[in-house]
């Protein structure tokens, strides 16, 4: 029987070792050549230019809650009153918006939470919203201010309180982030 033996190789010091310049690397640059700034300072200040007229001059029915944003400036709690003449007069509702440091280029995760989900043909019980500028139809030119008119809108317009048809099953299997459901958008006459 014959035995095959690998011959130890002689180890070269770390000391001979050489390496190979490394050429540095070039920047990203945008469509224009200018190179891009991949730093959190730009969705932060993106964030803090929206905030503002938020605090000083919010939109009617919203208010934001400014002890959320001082904790967190990536989560923002809202909220959100029903108007006067729709079937949610009087309640009260809470949105979280969670940003990621691609925003504005990427829609933030919007959903409902606390105790009051609104019923409603669009909102799931677990808060998850089927509204389509919260995820295909997203742009950079929207805001947090857009979308909570949109999502206060999308509640004014209602004729029914009733929660989607598939409401029961979507909660069961969904992911957490409603960004990762592939929504299909079938009925705008709610």
């Amino acid at each position: 029987m014959m035995k095959l033996f690998k011959k130890p190789k002689d180890k070269i010091p770390k000391s001979e070792i050489l390496t190979e310049p490394k050429e540095p690397k070039t920047p990203p640059v945008s469509k224009c050549g200018k190179p891009l700034q991949l730093d959190n300072s730009r969705w932060e200040r993106r964030l803090h230019k929206e905030l503002m007229p938020l605090i000083k001059e919010p939109p009617p029915g919203v208010t934001i809650d400014t002890e959320s944003v001082q904790q967190n400036l990536s989560e923002w709690k809202i909220n959100i009153k029903g108007f006067e003449g729709t079937l949610y007069e009087g309640e009260d509702f809470q949105l979280l918006f969670k940003f990621n440091n691609k925003y504005p280029f990427d829609s933030p995760e919007v959903t409902f939470i606390g105790t009051n989900i609104p019923v409603h043909p669009h909102v799931y019980s677990n808060g998850h919203i089927c509204l389509s500028i919260l995820t295909e139809d997203w742009s950079p030119a929207l805001s947090v201010q857009s979308v909570c008119l949109s999502i206060a809108s999308m509640l004014s317009s209602c004729r029914e309180k009733k929660r989607p048809p598939d409401n029961t099953i979507y909660v069961k299997t969904c992911n957490k982030n409603p960004k990762k459901t592939k929504w299909w958008y079938h009925d705008d006459s709610v």
